[in-house]
């Protein structure tokens, strides 16, 4: 759901519309990502995942031994191990990642990931995955 108000501050100069976004299953708070749908990125990675006005947070599954390619995109990215191993690549440099231990991939830079074990990471975006966003419908 989408609603629209016309503002009545007067610390605007000219009149001016605000917007406010709810979500039909909820207004931003908690959320359990236990009950969410879980979408496939790749091949064995899959992602539960809830989308404000600016970024994207997932909260994503590897299974061992799968690759995520070499890629790049706009986005900004920070990612978090939660659980596992994972080879990160980032910008032509490897490094292993354990729980505890994360990364911040700037936009276009090219980066990809081995999983060494299974993995739970924690994966958040801005601006917004529009296209993971489509993958949810």
């Amino acid at each position: 759901m989408f609603l629209m108000f016309l503002c009545g501050s007067n610390k605007c100069t000219t009149q001016c519309i605000h917007y406010i976004w709810t979500y039909k299953k909820q207004v931003m708070g908690f959320i359990n990502y236990n009950d969410k749908k879980r979408v496939t990125i790749f091949p064995g990675v899959h992602s539960a995942m809830e989308h404000s006005q600016q970024i994207t947070y997932g909260h994503v599954n590897l299974e061992e031994g799968v690759v995520v390619p070499v890629h790049s995109h706009p986005h900004e990215q920070w990612t978090f191990i939660l659980d596992g191993q994972m080879e990160f690549t980032l910008d032509g440099e490897k490094q292993l990642l354990l729980p505890g231990m994360g990364a911040y991939i700037p936009s276009n830079a090219p980066h990809g990931a081995v999983a060494v074990t299974a993995c739970t990471v924690i994966d958040v975006f801005t601006p917004v995955r529009d296209d993971y966003r489509n993958l949810e419908s």
